[in-house]
């Protein structure tokens, strides 16, 4: 029954994702979180993190993760080729009509009808992570640190991944500031 879960969220995310991995993300999300409950939408947050200093596609990582979170080795396997085989078989029957497509207006039209909707799909999951980050940080470390993520990201030009190995490593200590000063607040209560 996993496996048959894995191949269905893996596929339909696979299949309904355009525009590259970040346009899949909230798919996968929507799959693995709210469909299927495979992991929490928090774990998911530190998984596409962690994915996104990595190397590669993140959509496949992504699925890789999932799968063997959820069945082992053969799972990982399973989910990949649910996300990317679907993609793969289209890509070898459309690829001859490229041309006529390409020039196509209707095919135009429905790329331009779709980009509306993925932006608003990571509109929303950014707002949700953000929500998390204020919760969390606060409403004036949240912001400070968003501005601090844009201007390493805009004005400097470090790599996101550098931007997002930084925060990480900022959020461990931070937690563990926080937990010391309960601690501390605990005893002299």
């Amino acid at each position: 029954m996993i496996y048959k879960e894995l191949i269905i969220g893996m596929m339909r995310s696979g299949i309904f994702g355009f525009g590259g991995g970040p346009s899949v993300i909230p798919l996968i999300r929507h799959e693995a979180v709210n469909r299927f409950k495979w992991i929490n939408n928090d774990e998911f947050g530190e998984v596409l993190a962690i994915a996104n200093t990595l190397p590669g596609p993140i959509a496949t990582k992504m699925a890789a993760y999932l799968g063997y979170r959820v069945k082992g080795t053969l799972g990982a396997i399973v989910s990949v080729l649910a996300h990317i085989l679907p993609t793969c078989l289209a890509m070898v029957l459309l690829i001859t009509f490229v041309n006529v497509l390409s020039n196509s207006p209707i095919v135009t039209g429905m790329i331009s009808a779709v980009l509306p909707v993925i932006a608003v799909m990571l509109g929303i999951m950014a707002y949700e992570f953000g929500e998390k980050a204020v919760k969390g940080l606060g409403i004036y470390i949240g912001i400070l640190l968003t501005a601090v993520c844009l201007f390493l990201i805009q004005k400097i030009s470090i790599h996101p991944a550098i931007v997002i190995l930084l925060f990480l490593v900022y959020g461990a200590f931070h937690f563990k500031i926080k937990e010391k000063l309960l601690h501390k607040k605990e005893r002299g209560a």
